[in-house]
């Protein structure tokens, strides 16, 4: 992730050890008795990367306790997000003065069904995918473009979108994307400056997509 992301935001992707490291006492009682074992390592390889990222921007690596809806609880003065997909966990922390959010998704590089297509791309996406090269699954990209927007949508607004919400746009040479956030959920947003637009960077490897986004800091 650290190729997607401007310097001020730090990355730590996971390693062989950090999915069976150590928690915090806030962060095991956000798992509970009855979570299983893949629930368990993805989150403490996320806690773990997040630590690892906090201390390379010589802040304290404090807990990182979920809430309600399981997002991450960053500590005052900090933003950050967290992906995990198989065999792949990352962090990225940032200092909120210069950092407004930031958002970030690994995926599987696959191609997904038709049903599971509809739900995600809007018709002008997949009018656009009919344009883009071949060999790549546009789809997965478009999926986990939206992921990482509604990670910096999410504790910009306080809401959550849904996938018909945002319309993403490729640019495959350059590698970024463009996400416009419906003009009916920016108007209904319970802030003054809800972001309209996100843009963000993508890479596909032959197992893997990721994608990242920032906003900066106002």
């Amino acid at each position: 992730m650290r190729d997607l992301l401007p310097p001020t935001v730090a990355v730590a992707v996971a390693g062989p050890d950090d999915w069976s490291g150590w928690l915090h006492a806030a962060e095991v009682a956000c798992l509970g008795e009855r979570a299983v074992d893949s629930r368990r390592r993805d989150f403490t390889a996320g806690r773990v990367c997040a630590r690892r990222a906090m201390a390379a921007l010589g802040l304290p690596p404090v807990a990182v306790p979920a809430a309600a809806d399981r997002s991450p609880v960053w500590p005052a003065g900090m933003v950050g997000t967290i992906t995990h997909t198989r065999g792949y966990c990352a962090a990225a922390v940032a200092r909120s003065d210069e950092i407004r959010a930031v958002g970030m998704d690994a995926e599987q590089h696959r191609e997904l069904g038709a049903g599971v297509r509809r739900l995600i791309c809007l018709p002008e996406e997949d009018e656009q995918i009919v344009r883009l090269p071949p060999g790549i699954s546009w789809p997965a990209v478009i999926f986990s473009a939206k992921e990482t927007v509604y990670k910096v949508w999410h504790p910009v607004v306080g809401s959550w979108l849904d996938f018909h919400d945002a319309l993403v746009h490729l640019d495959p040479d350059a590698g970024t994307f463009t996400a416009r956030i419906s003009n009916a959920r920016v108007a209904e947003a319970p802030v003054d400056d809800p972001p309209p637009l996100i843009t963000g960077r993508f890479a596909v490897e032959a197992d893997l997509v990721r994608t990242a986004a920032t906003l900066t800091a106002r």
